[in-house]
């Protein structure tokens, strides 16, 4: 079982570059229709300049942008012990470093991880979920997002967001330019309306795609992390209970972020997992099926 585990986490490691190269591509391929579309050099030398700095910044940034977005503030360890004393244990058990414990004050029941390796996670819990799980319930949840930074599978879904967010920003610019009547020098000719529409089609596919490719590494990290929490408990009914108890709350959270969505241990919208999983773009597997994994 563990040479699959780390399998599983070099293959998570080429995922983040393969995630990064593929921002990079995408990126470029952006600015050199942009700056042959408008006839200006300038604009893909920028595009260049940029893609690399969104990864970089991406890589050492981009889980504060999780947690701004997520509205996370750092735990109070005097009023949230038990909190501390269930990470520190799973976290000595699992031979990682003590994350940092931050707290999302919303009644829905979640939790999530991010950071870029080990020595710089966060592990991030709602105050709903303090609420209605028991502890054993609770050292479920916890060492499933203890188990995301031991798979390493945490930076590529955090960079993600980043990257993600950034292509569908620049297919949105690329829109509004359309709209706005934007000229490029093959705008009048046929070869020209023939370049926009594929530049539009690309636009519109970019954001699509980067968001299939999120949702994708989402689902199958979660089964692992499922299965690797379950190892580090022996006790895996309590995080199936506690998916059942997370999955029964329907009510959606508080600060909804759609960018974050795919970090959280159940789908922040608050719907019945189970019921539109069936949809090409829900962020989580079944839970069903992550109980059926857990205990049969």
């Amino acid at each position: 079982m563990s040479s699959n585990l780390y399998t599983h986490q070099s293959q998570n490691i080429r995922k983040t570059w393969m995630l990064m190269t593929m921002f990079f591509v995408v990126v470029i391929g952006l600015g050199w229709f942009f700056s042959y579309y408008y006839a200006d050099p300038s604009i893909l030398y920028f595009f260049v300049a940029f893609s690399i700095f969104m990864n970089i910044f991406s890589f050492w940034f981009s889980h504060k942008i999780v947690l701004k977005l997520a509205g996370a503030k750092p735990a109070n360890r005097q009023e949230h012990f038990n909190l501390y004393t269930i990470v520190e244990n799973l976290s000595i058990t699992a031979g990682l470093p003590m994350p940092k414990v931050y707290i999302v004050n919303d009644p829905a029941p979640n939790a999530f991880a991010t950071g870029r390796d080990a020595k710089h996670a966060v592990v991030a819990v709602t105050t709903g979920l303090l609420q209605i799980l028991e502890k054993n319930e609770l050292e479920g949840v916890l060492a499933h997002e203890l188990s995301h930074i031991g798979n390493k599978d945490m930076l590529v879904s955090t960079i993600a967001v980043v990257l993600v967010g950034f292509v569908s920003i620049l297919a949105d610019v690329f829109m509004r330019s359309m709209l706005w009547g934007g000229r490029g020098r093959n705008n009048d000719s046929k070869a020209g309306g023939i370049l926009m529409l594929i530049g539009i089609i690309f636009a519109i596919l970019s954001p699509i795609f980067a968001m299939l490719l999120q949702l994708g590494i989402s689902r199958k990290r979660e089964f692992l992390a499922d299965a690797s929490g379950a190892l580090l408990t022996r006790y895996p009914e309590g995080l199936a209970n506690a998916l059942r108890k997370i999955s029964q709350y329907s009510r959606p959270m508080t600060r909804q972020s759609s960018a974050i969505a795919h970090l959280y241990i159940a789908d922040p919208k608050g719907s019945k997992i189970g019921k539109h999983i069936t949809s090409l773009f829900a962020s989580h597997p079944p839970v069903e099926a992550r109980i059926k994994a857990l205990i049969g």
